[in-house]
């Protein structure tokens, strides 16, 4: 990762297996995870209908929105029905205790 154009988004602690984090980092909508202990960073607006996948679950390796049951891949964004449209997925490190995140999606 380029760390120059990477933005520190949040704490490693604040970053938990199982749990999603959301926030806002230059007006978009982000939400982080770990997935297997890897840091995983994306979109937090559902491609089917515009809701916050941070309220949904973690459900091996993809998230899971809570209005309709579509599924996201963590990894490379593609959908489930009856989503159709990828997630944007975003490059994410934790160095020194924090999180890193370049919101230019990587997928």
């Amino acid at each position: 990762m380029n760390t120059t154009a990477a933005i520190n988004v949040a704490a490693a602690d604040e970053v938990q297996e199982g749990r999603i984090l959301a926030l806002y980092v230059q007006d978009t909508p982000l939400a982080l995870t770990r997935v297997t202990g890897q840091v995983r960073a994306f979109g937090d607006i559902c491609t089917h209908d515009g809701g916050p996948l941070a309220e949904g679950e973690i459900i091996a390796g993809c998230v899971v929105c809570p209005r309709h049951g579509a599924r996201f891949d963590l990894t490379t964004g593609k959908p489930t029905f009856p989503a159709v449209y990828k997630v944007p997925i975003y490059a994410a490190e934790e160095k020194d205790g924090r999180i890193w995140v370049i919101i230019t999606p990587s997928h």
